[in-house]
C-alpha cells in the first residue's frame, strides 16, 4: 500500500547487522518498531543480526491504517524473514502481541525457521468484540497504553480505525486453525496481568502447537507491552537462553 503520511520520528524499522543468527522482531497493533527498540538493540549486543520491520500504516497516522488489511502486515514479515534467511544460517522470528499472531502464522507456512518467540500474543481481545461485524463508529478512541513502569512512552495513535480493528479480528480468528501445524521450537512468553490480551491466550498457544520443543515463561512485573515494562530485561536474557539451545553454541555472558 502506499502510506499517505510521514513516518513519525523514532517510529522507522530498524537493522543491527551481527553474525549468522538473525532475529526478526515484529511489533504489535498500533505499535511500531520503537515498542521492540529494547529488545532488538540488546539481542544485537549479543552479536546478532535484527532486523524490526514497521508494519503498514503503522506509525504514520490512522488514516494510513484505515487502508491496510492484515494480508499486509503478514507480506512485510514475511519479506523480512526472506532477507534475513538470505543473510543469516539461522532465523528466529519473535512477535509481541498481533506481532505474536503474524509470526505464528510464518511458522506454519515456513517450518523451516529455526524458533520463534511469542510475547502476549493476540488470539483475542475481549475490549473489541462488541465490534465485531459494526460499520460505526470510524474511529475508536486509543487508551494509554497497558504498560505497568511509570514514565514510559509508547509511540502509538490516538484512535484506532474500526476497518483495522476488523483485520486484526480477522487475522486472530484464523491463526488457531493452524496452530497445530507448528513444529518449530517455540517459546511463549505472557505477562501474569494483561488488560489487553488474556494470559490465556499464551496457555491456548503453548497446548495447541505441535512441537516437542516448547517453553513458557510468566511475567510477574508487566502489563501487555511487556517489551517496554518492567521485565524487559528478563525478556531479553529468556530470548537469549533459547536461541542459544537451538543453535547449540556456547552461552555468552552479558550484563543489561
Amino acid at each position: 500500500m502506499k502510506e499517505n503520511y510521514s513516518v513519525i520520528p523514532g517510529a522507522e524499522s530498524f537493522y543491527i547487522k551481527g553474525n549468522e543468527v538473525g532475529i526478526l522482531i515484529s511489533h504489535g497493533f498500533v505499535g511500531t518498531p520503537q515498542s521492540v527498540r529494547f529488545i532488538g538493540e540488546s539481542l544485537g549486543k549479543y552479536g546478532y543480526t535484527v532486523l524490526a520491520p514497521r508494519l503498514p500504516g503503522h506509525g504514520t497516522h490512522y488514516l494510513d491504517l484505515e487502508l491496510c488489511t492484515h494480508k499486509e502486515w503478514f507480506a512485510t514479515i514475511e519479506e523480512g524473514y526472506k532477507l534475513l534467511a538470505q543473510q543469516c544460517d539461522y532465523v528466529f522470528v519473535v512477535g509481541q502481541s498481533m506481532g505474536g499472531t503474524l509470526t505464528l502464522n510464518l511458522a506454519g507456512k515456513y517450518p523451516e525457521i529455526n524458533g520463534i518467540a511469542t510475547i502476549n500474543a493476540a488470539l483475542t481481545l475481549p475490549a473489541f468484540d462488541d465490534l465485531k461485524n459494526q460499520q460505526q463508529p470510524r474511529y475508536i478512541p486509543e487508551g494509554a497504553p497497558d504498560i505497568k513502569a511509570k514514565e514510559v512512552e509508547e509511540i502509538t495513535y490516538s484512535q484506532t480505525p474500526l476497518k483495522a480493528i476488523h483485520q486484526l479480528q480477522a487475522l486472530m480468528e484464523q491463526t488457531p486453525k493452524i496452530l497445530g501445524n507448528i513444529k518449530v521450537p517455540i517459546l511463549c512468553i505472557k505477562s501474569a496481568v494483561d488488560h489487553v490480551v488474556p494470559p490465556e491466550n499464551t496457555d491456548f498457544i503453548y497446548r495447541k502447537v505441535s512441537t516437542k520443543v516448547k517453553e513458557k515463561v510468566t511475567l510477574k512485573n508487566s502489563y501487555h507491552v511487556a517489551s517496554l515494562d518492567h521485565d524487559k530485561k528478563e525478556i531479553v536474557r529468556a530470548l537469549h537462553r533459547f536461541i542459544q539451545n537451538q543453535v547449540r553454541k556456547p552461552l555468552e555472558v552479558m550484563s543489561i
